[in-house]
């Protein structure tokens, strides 16, 4: 894997970990299209570098709101920051369970084939493609759930907890699936879009610390697949692509306009089941 390989793929995370599209799913897709062959360890490590670089974007984005949230926290205000903090931490429960007791399983899909990538886009597209109709009939008043465009519920953020822990696998968006589901709970727009992205910090900066430390102390003359200087690459890209691509997405979420990426995710998960 050399720094062209990893440019592309930055740019790839960078565009599809805001959009519903699946950055891992996509990265998985030009990986195969740049006939990158290396060791999935080496994958992880990449996929868990350029995530991180998103998750800094997020921070550099949204950073007003961050910095009230840490300042409440950290500060023990106990006011509406604070326990929105911790409405964070809870939805980061069920990924963490998932990460401690399924780590090794989740890891045996990447790098697998682009087959489960399909179906899992697929499943997005149904998502993305529910959540939009249900939201237009809730609208119109043909269908009325028990609250809507309401902020997000201690419940509302363990369920969406719940669908990032499922979005682990290639294919099915994060953004997509937490967002949809956010929808489908009669959240605002705009609070869940936030709310999705700042869910993701904790979970993604912690694998990449780790991740961080097992390469440090790896034995001297111990060498991947990956130099530190394609790692850098990646991560750049990711982070600027990023930046961009966060504010962009935001405005989407408000505007309404998901179901055009559940058309796209049909059309490229049914690339991959053919390909």
């Amino acid at each position: 894997m050399d720094w062209l390989d990893a440019l592309i793929l930055g740019l790839v995370q960078g565009l599809a970990e805001y959009l519903p599209i699946s950055s891992s799913g996509h990265l998985e897709i030009f990986r195969e299209i740049l006939g990158i062959d290396i060791p999935k360890d080496d994958i992880l490590q990449f996929d868990i570098m350029v995530h991180a670089a998103t998750v800094c974007s997020t921070i550099v984005v949204l950073w007003p709101m961050f910095a009230r949230l840490c300042k409440s926290f950290f500060t023990f205000r106990m006011d509406h920051d604070f326990f929105y903090v911790c409405k964070i931490l809870l939805s980061c429960v069920p990924v963490g369970i998932v990460g401690v007791f399924f780590k090794s399983y989740v890891e045996q899909f990447f790098g697998s084939g682009l087959a489960i990538v399909g179906a899992c886009l697929i499943v997005t597209a149904l998502l993305l493609t529910f959540a939009h109709f249900s939201d237009r009939l809730i609208a119109s008043g043909k269908l009325k759930p028990a609250s809507r465009g309401r902020d997000i519920s201690w419940s509302d953020a363990f369920i969406i907890g719940c669908a990032q822990a499922v979005a682990v696998l290639p294919g099915l968006s994060r953004s997509g699936t937490t967002i949809a589901t956010g929808i489908l709970l009669g959240d605002k727009r705009d609070k869940v879009a936030q709310f999705s992205f700042l869910m993701v910090i904790l979970p993604i900066l912690g694998e990449a610390l780790l991740d961080t430390k097992e390469m440090l102390e790896a034995p001297a003359g111990t060498e991947g697949a990956i130099s530190w200087m394609v790692l850098l690459i990646g991560f750049a890209t990711a982070f600027i692509v990023g930046c961009a691509a966060c504010k962009w997405m935001l405005n989407l979420v408000k505007k309404g306009k998901l179901v055009w990426f559940a058309i796209y995710c049909v059309i490229m998960g049914v690339i991959c089941l053919l390909w």
